[in-house]
This record gives structure tokens, C-alpha cells and sequence, in this order.
């Protein structure tokens, strides 16, 4: 296979977006406006619910981007995030915001276009990118500096075959988190069908009670918690088996242990994660007030002190803890005490929060329902994780033609 030595100027041109006013942006609407935050680290597209923009009012059309279409970070919002590469998921709906620069490839002999998301998600791209940016606190690049990036590719029908192989990973693991977010959807639909229409079992049948149907109450969390308390000051060894969990760990309802960190501080058995337990971020502007699960069991694993741990007082009712927390995500959000900076969530705050209690055999006929999509999930989650390591592996042994296809 032959290889030669680019520019990347030689094959692509990047396009500066649009400077959409502020005073258009709203929070919802039929227009996205693309922002560096809507990058993925190692590469894709994400959405984030109730932080997205939108725009309500007229723009150039050529800034309204196309299903497929190459775009690139040009500052670094997050760390890791500038040259990130996604491609956009649909058509007339994402607007090319100025922060962003879209690829088009004039010279297509040298540059096939699927070959070129891969390219800037690699590793000597990335560097010869962050190398030459510019700014202290948040990196920049530009259209000169990306053309002056030097790489080495195959012929372009190679591209397009190793393009394939790296893109077949991602169809799969875009499918296992489409059947994740359908399975996590489910699961709180349900919620909202029989805790907030009240259309469950039995109720119909039942004489209302103070407004609530009959044997229903509405208490507070430490009704249905044994346990509420805040995590460990972890002793932190890379080469220790326990396990602390952070804030980080804790992203759009559920539960990820890649920010995990090793830790070999003795931790009390009350402290070490169980099945059911919920756990919520109770420091920080940012990331305050999000929730999480334990589905499986995780051996020597506690959290830090800026996350709380919700035991649910019976294990078979912890799925309708788990979603009713999640449920009040926003509302925790707001009831953080302190500065801005050092936002808290105290543990009294959270065990005082207004919950609805429903009947325990109600509860537990809820789990019996849930909890199996929830674990269904992990499972998804795990096979995911790998997709991604055995991605990760390959991805710089074909960009670099240790490995051929």
C-alpha cells in the first residue's frame, strides 16, 4: 500500500460559521445552534437535553448544515475538545455557529471525506492542532493553522476501506446507546403513566385521600431511605483496588465509572455502593443535583464527598426511588446553598425534599416492571465500553499502517 506525506491544506478547506445573536437564542425551537458542546472528546455528535440553543430568527442558508456534514471544534470549550470531529446527524436542523469550522474537501483523489472524521480524531492531528493554538485559559485554532497540519495517508480507496472498518464500530455503538436511551425512556414514562397521571394498578378502585388516592402519603425522601449521606476523602492510588466515584461519573441519568478513580482508604461498609443505590452531585454550579443508579454490583467502590449516597430503605422498591430522584434532577439543581462557586447540597436538604409515597406493594409491583430494562441497559453500557476500547485500539494502528485492511 502506497502512502504519501500532506498538508491537510493540500486536500480540505474549513469554513468560519456564523455569528448568530444572542439576543435570538432561545431554549427551545426548531433550529439548533452547534456549539463546542455538542462535541464528543474522542469524536461524534451529542445532543444535551435542556442545554441546547435554539435561534428564532433569520440567518444566511448556507449556514443551515446537512445531514453528513464535517464539522470540527475550533475552540476548545472542554479539555481534549478542539479538533474534535463529528459529522451532523440530520438534515435542517443544526445551524453552523462561528466557533465551528465546516470541512468541505475540494480534492477528493487525495482526502475521502469519511477518512477525514477519522483523521482529526487521531492522536498526531490532535497534538499538531492543540501545539499550535492560541490562548491561555481556552485554546483556539484557525483555518491557516489547520491547513499547515502535516500527515501521511494511503491511496483513497485505502482511506475508504479503513474508513469502514472504524465507521462499523460506531453504527454499533450509536445503536446499543439508541436502545439504552429507548430502554431509560421506558422506564420513566411508566413512572409518570402510574406516580403522576395515576394510572396504575389499583387506583382506580380506591377512594381519594387528601387529594392522593387512598393509602398514598406525600412524605420526604428519608420516608423511603435508610441512608443519606455524603462520600469519603479518598486516599487516591492508582495501584490500589478500591474504587471512588465523582461527579464526573454522573452524566444524563446514569452511571459511568471511566472517571473513576482508585483509591485505598478503608471505607465503613455503609460507605461501599450497593445495588439500589442512588447517588446525586451535591457540590458545584455545573454539575449539581444530577442522578445516578447502581443496577450492578460494584466490589470495593464508594463515592467522594461531593456526592451523596440515597440508600433506598427496601431493596425491591429502589427502582421507584431511583426514577422519582431522577425526576427532580432540575428541581435539585436549584437548591444548592453557598456561593456561586462552592455551590452545596446539603444531606438535610436532600433528605427533607417532598417525595410521593405510594403504597409499598405498588412500589415493588413498579421495580418488578423496571428494573429489568434498567439492568438490560448495563449490559448495553458494558458492550459498549468495549466497542469503544476495541475502536480506541484500532484507530491509530490503521491511521498509521501498522495495521491494513
Amino acid at each position: 500500500m502506497t502512502w504519501i506525506d500532506l498538508t491537510l491544506g493540500d486536500a480540505l478547506r474549513v469554513k468560519h460559521g456564523f455569528a448568530f445573536k444572542g439576543e435570538f437564542f432561545a431554549q427551545e425551537g426548531a433550529l439548533l445552534v452547534v456549539t463546542p458542546g455538542n462535541f464528543v472528546e474522542a469524536g461524534g455528535f451529542r445532543v444535551r437535553p435542556g442545554k441546547e440553543r435554539y435561534y428564532t430568527s433569520e440567518f444566511p442558508d448556507d449556514y443551515l448544515l446537512r445531514q453528513g456534514d464535517l464539522i470540527i471544534a475550533m475552540t476548545e470549550q472542554g479539555e481534549g475538545l478542539l479538533g474534535s470531529a463529528a459529522r451532523i446527524p440530520d438534515d435542517d436542523k443544526y445551524l453552523h455557529n462561528q466557533r465551528i469550522g465546516l470541512i468541505t474537501i475540494p480534492r477528493a483523489d487525495l482526502l475521502d471525506s469519511r477518512f477525514a472524521y477519522w483523521l482529526f480524531n487521531s492522536r498526531p492531528v490532535r497534538d499538531q492542532l492543540r501545539g499550535s493554538s492560541t490562548g491561555t485559559k481556552v485554546k483556539h485554532t484557525a483555518p491557516e493553522r489547520i491547513y499547515k497540519v502535516r500527515t501521511r495517508v494511503p491511496g483513497v480507496e485505502a482511506q475508504s476501506q479503513i474508513a469502514a472498518r472504524l465507521d462499523a464500530y460506531n453504527d454499533l455503538i450509536q445503536n446499543n446507546e439508541r436502545r439504552i436511551a429507548l430502554l431509560e425512556e421506558t422506564g420513566r414514562l411508566l413512572y409518570r403513566e402510574w406516580f403522576v397521571s395515576l394510572r396504575c394498578p389499583g387506583v382506580d378502585c380506591l377512594e381519594p385521600s387528601g387529594g392522593l388516592p387512598k393509602g398514598w402519603t406525600l412524605g420526604t425522601v428519608d420516608d423511603l431511605a435508610s441512608f443519606v449521606h455524603r462520600g469519603i476523602t479518598p486516599q487516591y492510588d492508582e495501584s490500589a483496588s478500591g474504587l471512588a466515584i465523582n461527579q464526573k461519573c454522573i452524566r444524563g441519568g446514569r452511571l459511568t465509572l471511566s472517571s473513576a478513580r482508585r483509591q485505598s482508604k478503608e471505607t465503613k461498609s455503609n460507605r461501599q455502593l450497593q445495588v439500589g443505590d442512588v447517588l446525586i452531585n451535591s457540590t458545584g454550579a455545573g454539575t449539581l443535583g444530577r442522578v445516578a443508579q447502581v443496577r450492578v454490583p460494584l466490589s470495593e467502590c464508594t463515592v467522594d464527598t461531593h456526592v451523596t449516597i440515597v440508600r433506598p430503605i427496601d431493596p425491591k422498591t429502589a427502582a421507584y426511588l431511583g426514577v422519582a430522584l431522577l425526576e427532580k434532577e432540575a428541581l435539585l439543581s436549584t437548591m444548592g446553598v453557598g456561593s456561586t462557586n462552592q455551590l452545596e447540597l446539603p444531606r438535610a436538604d436532600i433528605s427533607a425534599l417532598p417525595i410521593l409515597c405510594p403504597p409499598e406493594a405498588l412500589q415493588t409491583a413498579f421495580h418488578d416492571l423496571v428494573w429489568p430494562l434498567f439492568t438490560q441497559t448495563e449490559s448495553l453500557a458494558l458492550s459498549t465500553e468495549k466497542l469503544k476500547e476495541a475502536r480506541d485500539a484500532l484507530l491509530p494502528k490503521l491511521m498509521s499502517g501498522e495495521l491494513t485492511v
